[in-house]
C-alpha cells in the first residue's frame, strides 16, 4: 500500500532549480526515492534551457541563482501553464517570495527547511492548482440541467436524482455513468453538473473528446507516460486518469478507442489502477468514469466495434437524453432560459419571442438539438431589430424535405412524444423493415418472422415500395 507522500509524488516530473549542490542532491535524492521523476539545475541559463527543452509536473525554484533570480523565470513566462512552481527563499527573502506568489507560485518554503516537508507542500501545491482548475471550470460556461423540464423530461429528472441521491450515500467508490443522447443534446453539459452537483464537486473534473485523440497517442494521452517509453518522451508525464485523481473524467465519445485500448479503460474502471506507456509500476486512481456517446452501444457490441464486458460495466448507470423535437411544448420553456443567459452573455435586455417564432420553434425537427436551437436564437437576438424575437430565418421543414424529417424509429425510445408537426406511420413500417432485413444481411424470410409477419406480406410491401421508387436499404 503507497503511502500518501508516494501517491503524491508517484511518476511525477519535478525541476529542482537550487544552486547549493548539497541541498540539491539531498532534495533530488529524497524525492527520486518517493517515486518522483527529478531533474536538478543550478543556474538561471541551464532552468531556462531544460523548460524550454522539457514539462515538468512542478518546480522548485530558488530565488537568487548565480546568474540572476529564479522569479524571472516566472515574469518571462518561461514555465508551461500546467507546471505548478512552489519558491524556495533564505533568510530574508520574504519579498521574494511574495513577488513570484504574485507572478503565479502556488506556495514557497523558507530555507532551511526539513527534507521531509516536501511531499506536504507538493500535495498542498497539487490540491491548489486542482481548486484553480475547478474555479476555472465554474466560471466558465458551465450548462444547468435545462434538460428538466415538464413532464416530457419527468422520468429523466427522476432517473438524475435518484444517481445523485445513490453518489451522495456512497460518497466514494462511485460507479460509473453512461449517457447517450444524439449530437447537440447536452451531453456533456449533464456531465458536468452530475459532476459539480455530487460528492466530488471540489475535485477534479477532466474531459476528453476520445475522437480527437490520434490513435498513436491515445494511450498516453489517457495513461501517461514513463520517460524513453517511445522517441519523443523526454520526460515522464502522467495522463488523463491521473489528473482526475479524486474527481471525474468524462470520456466523450468513448467508441471512437481501438478495442485494445477500451480494455485498458475497462481495467483502468475495475481495478482502480492505472500502468503509464513504458512502465512497470500500477498507480492507484480513484477515478468516477463518466462516458457519453452518440452511437448505439448495443448496436456497436453486436458488430463487434465495442467491448461487450465494457458496456455492460458502464450500463448501470444509463442516462438517454431524447432528441429535442421529442420535447413538445418544453421546447419553449428552454428557449426562455437560452434567450435569458444569451442576452446576459451579449449585455442586452431579454426580448420575448413572438407567437409566430414559437408556433416556428415547435414545428421544427431540430436535427441539431439543443446546440441549434442556441445558435437560432443567438443569431435572432444579434442580427434582429424588432421588440420581439421573430426568427423569420428559421426554415420549418417543408412536405417533400425528409432530410430533416424526424426519425421514424424514435417512437420506438422510452418517453416518446408526439411532434407537433405529426408522425409518418408509414416511414416509420419501412424504418423497421430496413432494420430487419440489415439485421439478417437481406434474408427475407428471417426478416419476416423478427417482423412477426408473413413472408408474402414483406414481399408485397417491397414490391410496392420498388414501384414507387423506394429502394430496400440494405446496409
Amino acid at each position: 500500500m503507497l503511502s500518501m507522500a508516494e501517491r503524491t509524488l508517484a511518476g511525477l516530473a519535478i525541476l529542482v532549480v537550487e544552486d547549493d549542490t548539497l541541498l540539491r542532491k539531498q532534495i533530488t535524492a529524497h524525492l527520486q526515492a518517493l517515486g518522483a521523476d527529478v531533474t536538478g539545475a543550478a543556474t538561471f541559463e541551464s532552468a531556462q534551457r531544460l523548460l524550454e527543452e522539457l514539462e515538468f509536473d512542478f518546480a522548485l525554484l530558488d530565488v537568487q541563482l548565480p546568474d540572476g533570480l529564479g522569479t524571472e523565470l516566472l515574469r518571462q513566462g518561461k514555465f508551461s501553464p500546467h507546471t505548478g512552481v512552489i519558491v524556495m527563499t533564505g533568510h530574508g527573502g520574504i519579498t521574494g517570495a511574495v513577488e513570484a506568489m504574485r507572478l503565479g507560485a502556488l506556495d514557497y518554503l523558507a530555507k532551511p527547511f526539513e527534507i521531509e516537508e516536501l511531499p506536504l507542500v507538493l500535495e498542498r501545491a497539487r490540491r491548489a492548482r486542482q481548486s484553480a482548475r475547478l474555479d476555472q471550470h465554474r466560471r466558465a460556461d458551465l450548462v444547468e440541467p435545462t434538460l428538466f423540464f415538464g413532464p416530457a423530461l419527468a422520468s429523466l429528472q427522476a432517473q438524475v436524482e435518484r444517481i445523485l441521491a445513490a453518489d451522495r450515500r456512497m460518497q466514494t467508490d462511485l460507479p460509473p455513468v453512461l449517457i447517450e443522447g444524439e449530437t447537440g443534446t447536452g451531453k456533456t453539459s449533464l456531465a458536468r453538473w452530475l459532476h459539480h452537483q455530487g460528492p466530488r464537486a471540489t475535485q477534479p473534473l477532466v474531459e476528453v473528446n476520445c475522437s480527437a485523440l490520434p490513435e498513436t497517442l491515445a494511450e498516453s494521452e489517457l495513461f501517461g507516460h514513463e520517460r524513453g517509453a517511445f522517441t519523443d518522451a523526454r520526460t515522464a508525464r502522467m495522463g488523463l486518469f491521473e489528473a482526475a485523481d479524486g474527481g471525474t473524467l468524462l470520456l466523450d465519445e468513448l467508441p471512437s478507442l481501438s478495442l485494445p485500448l477500451q480494455a485498458k479503460v475497462l481495467s483502468a474502471i475495475e481495478d482502480r489502477r492505472i500502468r503509464r506507456v513504458g512502465g512497470n509500476k500500477m498507480i492507484p486512481v480513484n477515478v468516477r468514469v463518466i462516458a457519453a456517446t452518440n452511437r448505439d452501444l448495443k448496436e456497436l457490441v453486436a458488430r463487434g466495434l465495442f467491448r461487450q464486458d465494457l458496456y455492460h460495466r458502464l450500463d448501470l448507470y444509463r442516462i438517454h437524453i431524447p432528441p429535442l423535437r421529442q420535447w413538445g411544448q418544453d421546447v419553449l420553456k428552454l428557449a426562455d432560459v437560452l434567450v435569458r443567459r444569451i442576452c446576459q452573455r451579449h449585455r442586452l435586455p431579454v426580448r420575448p419571442i413572438s407567437s409566430a417564432a414559437a408556433q416556428r420553434l415547435l414545428a421544427y425537427p431540430w436535427p441539431g438539438n439543443v446546440r441549434e436551437l442556441a445558435h437560432e436564437l443567438e443569431r435572432a437576438i444579434v442580427f434582429e431589430d424588432s421588440p420581439e424575437l421573430r426568427l423569420e430565418h428559421l426554415q420549418v421543414t417543408g412536405p417533400g424535405q425528409d432530410s430533416a424529417a424526424p426519425d421514424p424509429t424514435d417512437c420506438l425510445r422510452p418517453g416518446f412524444v408526439f411532434p407537433p408537426q405529426g408522425f409518418s406511420l408509414e416511414a416509420t413500417v419501412n424504418r423497421l423493415i430496413d432494420m430487419a432485413l440489415k439485421q439478417t444481411q437481406g434474408n427475407v424470410s428471417q426478416a419476416a418472422r423478427l417482423l412477426g409477419v408473413t413472408r408474402d406480406y414483406l414481399r408485397y410491401r417491397l414490391s410496392n415500395r420498388k414501384a414507387a421508387n423506394q429502394p430496400d436499404e440494405l446496409h
